[in-house]
């Protein structure tokens, strides 16, 4: 008699075996299908679906009746299945419509498609499939259909979204796809696909859409981050820092934040020279939170912002530089002396040195902050070279070239050592040492900072460029020590030499050189007709030298950002893009080109 034990144990052989049986003829229809033997694919697929139906063996079991020319019997088999099996009836009728659809009978195809949602609305998962489907048979807007009826069954507002934010996109339903972009955003996950594609609709006429959507969203659930979070990205990416910063600081008060999302926003506008909003950033922190955790470096920070505007607004007043420094100093008696605060004695001491020639002065700050942050080498380090550079505005060189060769020693292979070596090169520059320059210069062009190593090959250039052609190289020696007059700030007399330089070197290499170093010089001044002179000389008679596309390029920045002239910069942009094709500066003057004739499409 054969015992319990068994015929477990045969039955679970046979289940086996026919796991096994099964899964082979699987393997062996699918190596048909794919070997393209369509009628042993059919004849495999046959039988396996007598034993289980999914939609993979439906669709190759379709695909090969009609590749063996069994459109007929492929016709007659979903008729026979769709009535007899209720649980796929779906998938029987989606692929009667793909048929009908293939013969070019559109009303029954969608008639069939219809009738293939009716019969999975009851179930998410089965519409789940059936979008799947749908996408694979390339009927996009059905796939559509599926998942809108699967949201109104599940009764979530926010499901399927990713999914439909890509159909949305490939069926050109760009308002839908961008709504479903923004509903997205709540998935953390999927923040960096949900900025790709809202960026593929930045500069295009579609991009207003995104701004609409947001605003909507926002008023429809105003304590959502993340369309809050969207809207500023936006602001961002469209350079409108001051709107962001309105948004950011809504936000925060709603939400409590602390002022945290604030105080990067300054930073980002602080990175990008929008020096205004960065202050009123930092200003708002530090009048919101003066007990937070924020309140010492946005302090300083407010004050910082505020030193750059300054610097950047030529000439520069010393009046505004006396507030900068007398801020500083009320923030220091505030706060006290501190890691939190020494770089703005570092700030203080390079506005006394730079802006109101007072150098000692300079030094004297620059001893206190290196004795309170003695144990942070890196900031001791970066005094040691604002002391450097003092020196050499005070003429004293010899002091200069000692504490940069102490910091290219402390700070080997790191950026501090390498700013510390170019600034030796500069030094021996200055001094007409140009073999020195040279030999230092090119090591730093290997530099790991692009920066560092662009300012090397630049220097370098220029000194091959210009030696050699007289044995006395007194060109490049007076121009040399202009350059030096320049980094001391003396403009004027920096001003009256490149004058002599242009009578005395007329034709000489470095004469485009000198026209365009005076330019610079005049744009420090404020003198922007000057300026403009002297860069359209360099346009007009060396056009295709190197400086030829820096100074029309410079010409449409000048027209644009500072006389306000829209007509005459578009104008200086556009002979960038016809007469420089080649340049750097293309990209750059076909976006600004395009920004001021009020151009949306890239």
């Amino acid at each position: 008699m054969i015992n319990r034990a068994t015929i477990i144990t045969l039955l679970t052989w046979l289940t086996f075996v026919g796991q096994s049986i099964a899964q082979s003829g699987a393997t062996l229809a699918d190596e048909y299908f794919k070997a393209g033997e369509f009628e042993k694919s059919a004849n495999e697929y046959s039988k396996l679906l007598k034993t289980e139906v999914n939609w993979l063996r439906l669709s190759r079991y379709m695909y090969s009746l009609q590749k063996s020319n069994k459109a007929d019997e492929a016709v007659k088999f979903l008729r026979k299945q769709e009535k007899a099996d209720e649980a796929n009836r779906a998938y029987y009728a989606l692929l009667s419509g793909q048929l009908a659809s293939q013969q070019g009978d559109t009303t029954l195809a969608k008639s069939q498609y219809t009738q293939a949602l009716q019969s999975a609305k009851s179930s998410i998962p089965k519409l789940e499939k059936i979008s799947d489907a749908f996408v694979e048979l390339g009927e996009n807007r059905w796939a559509i259909r599926s998942l809108e009826m699967a949201r109104e069954v599940s009764k979530e507002s926010g499901s399927y979204s990713s999914e439909l934010m890509t159909l949305y996109k490939a069926t050109g339903q760009t308002e839908k796809a961008i709504d479903e972009a923004i509903n997205t955003s709540k998935q953390s996950d999927k923040k960096e696909t949900v900025l790709a594609a809202l960026q593929g609709y930045l500069n295009t006429k579609d991009e207003p859409l995104i701004e609409k959507a947001l605003y909507t969203k926002i008023q429809a659930e105003p304590g959502e981050l993340a369309y809050n979070e969207l809207l500023i990205w936006y602001f961002i990416q469209k350079q409108k820092f001051s709107r962001a910063l309105l948004q950011e600081k809504a936000t925060d008060k709603r939400l409590k934040l602390n002022g945290g999302r604030v105080y990067d926003l300054g930073m980002v506008a602080l990175n990008n020279k929008e020096y205004k909003t960065a202050a009123e950033a930092f200003e708002y922190i530090v009048t919101t939170y003066p007990q937070g955790q924020l309140y010492p470096f946005a302090r300083r920070l407010v004050i910082n912002a505020r030193e750059e505007q300054v610097k950047n607004t030529f000439p520069v007043d010393k009046l505004e530089i006396r507030k900068l420094i007398s801020d500083y100093q009320k923030m220091l008696q505030e706060i006290g002396t501190n890691n939190k605060t020494l770089e703005a004695l570092r700030s203080t001491a390079n506005l006394y040195a730079y802006y109101l020639d007072s150098k000692d002065t300079a030094l004297t700050v620059l001893d206190l902050a290196v004795d309170l942050g003695k144990t942070d080498k890196n900031f001791v380090d970066r005094c040691k070279l604002d002391k450097g550079d003092i020196y050499l505005l005070k003429g004293e060189p010899w002091e200069s070239t000692l504490l940069y060769s102490q910091v290219e020693k402390s700070q080997k292979e790191e950026f501090l050592g390498y700013e510390a070596k170019l600034k030796n090169a500069k030094l021996h520059y200055y001094k007409g040492e140009f073999t020195l320059s040279k030999e230092l210069l090119d090591i730093l062009k290997l530099a790991t900072s692009r920066e560092i190593a662009n300012d090397a090959e630049s220097l370098s250039l220029l000194i091959v460029d210009n030696t050699g052609m007289d044995s006395t190289e007194a060109a490049m020696r007076e121009y040399a020590s202009i350059d030096l007059l320049l980094f001391q700030n003396k403009t004027d007399e920096a001003v009256d030499k490149l004058n002599q330089m242009l009578k005395t070197f007329e034709g000489h290499s470095l004469a485009d050189e000198i026209l365009w170093l005076r330019a610079n010089t005049f744009l420090k001044q404020g003198k922007n007709d000057e300026a403009l002179e002297d860069l359209k000389k360099i346009t007009a008679t060396y056009p295709y030298d190197i400086l030829g596309d820096d100074a029309q390029f410079t010409q449409g920045k000048i027209y644009e950002e500072r006389l306000k002239d829209k007509a005459a910069a578009m104008d200086a942009y556009q002979k960038v893009l016809t007469q420089y094709p080649g340049s750097i500066y293309g990209a750059e003057a076909r976006k600004r080109f395009r920004t001021l004739r009020g151009d949306t499409v890239n």
